[in-house]
């Protein structure tokens, strides 16, 4: 059993409508998570944080633009909005990313482009974070990019698989995450 504890914090990850089924690029199963994740927000973290794709309406990685990805998450569309059924109660920072024309971003710490950095490394610093929980969608992208940064940046990252879904098969996400080192935990080994 992992003890949480002030020093960790639980990110929440991409939970947002264009993520979850009949959304404009749904992860089977997105909506699964939701109650994993409610459940997650009622340990002792020290801080909970929301990520949300945040891109203005010609994102270089909307296939118009020549980018792999259909349309998803414009800013202030309801696509982008984080999903109505996730308990915000305890969310202590809710942070848009891949906002710059340009560029995307998967991980909540550092955009596609390895140079320009989020907040949240500071943010979470300030705060005396050690070790943080990844959860959300979609396991095979952004949560294991946002995992890996995290680890990169001298957090303990675990990844809390039944809390997350992603496009590739189980299997193939998972071995992603392990092979950059990625602990992966149940919610049920988390009190």
């Amino acid at each position: 059993m992992i003890k949480i504890s002030s020093a960790d914090a639980l990110l929440v990850v991409d939970v947002q409508n264009d993520f979850l089924p009949g959304g404009a690029l749904a992860v089977p199963e997105g909506d699964a998570v939701i109650p994993v994740i409610n459940r997650l927000m009622t340990l002792p973290f020290g801080a909970v944080v929301t990520t949300q794709d945040w891109h203005p309406a010609a994102h270089c990685s909307f296939r118009e633009q020549g980018g792999p990805w259909p349309r998803h998450c414009v800013a202030d569309t309801s696509g982008a909005a984080l999903a109505e059924t996730l308990d915000r109660k305890a969310v202590s920072l809710e942070l848009r990313k891949g906002q710059s024309l340009s560029v995307d971003s998967y991980s909540a710490f550092l955009e596609n482009d390895g140079v320009t950095r989020t907040i949240l490394k500071d943010w979470l610093r300030e705060r005396k974070i050690e070790r943080v929980f990844v959860t959300g969608l979609a396991l095979d992208y952004c949560v294991t990019a946002t995992a890996v940064d995290a680890q990169n940046d001298g957090l303990e990252s675990v990844i809390v698989l039944d809390a997350c879904r992603g496009i590739a098969p189980l299997e193939d996400a998972v071995s992603k995450a392990e092979n950059a080192g990625i602990l992966l935990v149940k919610s049920s080994d988390l009190s």
